[in-house]
């Protein structure tokens, strides 16, 4: 017990140095690339706020890369948008983003390397008016400043934009979004991008969701300071699948959900027909049966269509 205890001991700080998952192409990283089929769309309108080449400078010099429809579109690591410190991007698509399984939108930079991560924070909207932020953690030290080339270990990095180099986005998923009566996460309209500064002067600097400093590379003092937003693609896309019901969810029992295998209807109405779409809309089962086998479809989210003679209500599934 005492050699596992001294073991653990020396080990401790090596855990604690690699917190979250590492650069893209490593094992374990959660970096997405640009051309992964889980994208099926990107942001289609963008605006742009720029914040300064240096924050603390006494002269006001704003960066000026690129323009805001570079934002759009899909990623492609040069045509970007430079925020500057504490500049702010706002994107809207074509369709909304819902809160699906596992990550539902990425958001691409322009990074030349795994190390030199230029970061932002990461907030979304169902209205445009009322964001929420994405909780962000950010253990780098704040002992010295990363300097303007300086490198960023991307293990100390959790839900900042930026975490990986270029062509590969940092995932974000709806559900870890706090609950609010002015947030609809189903419908997720707009994204905002927000650069972090990098600064660890308490003045200027900003922080994570546990109140540290986030130190990135500061100052950088050019045209092209601060976050370069590449591009968002959207992962899991709302699609109005049905028309709106004239049957009330107490009218029906559906049963286990979440479900490995089986799902059973039991309906006050007689069924004529019961549908099953992926969350994008795409139609994966017909059946006449209250009994739905899901055993060969993939873990997550599903929309369960019950059509009647009176009308058709659909309710959301979750496949274990």
């Amino acid at each position: 017990m005492t050699k596992n205890y001294h073991l653990l001991l020396t080990l401790l700080p090596s855990i604690l140095l690699a917190q979250f998952d590492p650069p893209a192409g490593q094992a374990g990283s959660k970096a997405i690339f640009k051309n992964d089929p889980l994208f099926k769309s990107w942001a289609t309108e963008a605006s742009v706020v720029r914040g300064p080449q240096d924050i603390a400078a006494s002269t006001v010099v704003l960066a000026s890369v690129g323009t805001a429809v570079n934002a759009t579109g899909i990623a492609d690591g040069s045509g970007i948008v430079s925020l500057g410190d504490g500049g702010t991007a706002v994107l809207t698509f074509a369709k909304p983003i819902t809160n699906g399984s596992g990550a539902d939108f990425a958001v691409f930079e322009n990074s030349f390397n795994d190390t030199f991560l230029e970061l932002a924070f990461v907030e979304a909207s169902s209205d445009g008016i009322n964001f929420f932020r994405f909780p962000a953690t950010s253990l780098t030290s704040t002992a010295t400043q990363v300097g303007t080339f300086g490198a960023v270990d991307a293990t100390k990095i959790n839900n900042l934009a930026g975490k990986y180099k270029a062509n590969y986005g940092t995932p974000f998923d709806i559900s870890e979004l706090p609950d609010h009566s002015l947030l609809n996460k189903d419908k997720i309209t707009h994204v905002k991008i927000i650069d972090v500064v990098g600064t660890i002067n308490p003045q200027y600097g900003t922080l994570d969701s546990v109140g540290n400093i986030v130190n990135d590379p500061y100052p950088t003092n050019f045209a092209s300071g601060g976050f370069d937003l590449d591009a968002v693609g959207v992962i899991n896309e709302f699609t109005e699948v049905l028309g709106t019901a004239n049957l009330s969810k107490s009218d029906f029992q559906i049963y286990p959900n979440p479900t490995s295998d089986f799902v059973q209807i039991k309906s006050r109405e007689e069924i004529k027909k019961i549908n099953v779409y992926s969350i994008t809309g795409q139609k994966l089962i017909v059946s006449e049966n209250e009994k739905i086998d899901l055993k060969n479809l993939p873990a997550g989210n599903y929309l369960l269509e019950i059509i009647t003679a009176k009308g058709k209500i659909t309710q959301k599934i979750i496949k274990k």
